[in-house]
């Protein structure tokens, strides 16, 4: 199933979280971070202009990007678990 985002939002794949930290020592489920990196994999026809135009996103699908600790809503589509979010809690886009 394709989940095709409203507006300014995007829907974003949060990438896995490190097994091992840099010593080599193996983190079990509940120690690991959240990641704040993600893949985009789609966006929204752009936030809503005053004139009635819409705006074009800055970031475009299969960008990765570094979002806000608590961004967007997570919801779970075809036994994955994705992040819907405004643009504006998108921090920068990683190259």
């Amino acid at each position: 199933m394709r989940v095709e985002p409203l507006g300014d939002k995007v829907v974003v794949k949060r990438l896995e979280a490190e097994e091992t930290t840099a010593g080599g020592v193996i983190l079990p489920d509940t120690a690991r971070e959240r990641p704040q990196q993600g893949r985009v994999l789609s966006v929204g026809d752009g936030r809503l202009l005053p004139d009635g135009g819409r705006a074009a996103h800055q970031v475009s699908e299969g960008d990765r990007v570094l979002f806000a600790r608590y961004a967007g809503a997570e919801v779970q589509v075809d036994n994955e678990r994705l992040l819907i979010m405004s643009e504006d809690d998108i921090l920068a886009i990683l190259e």
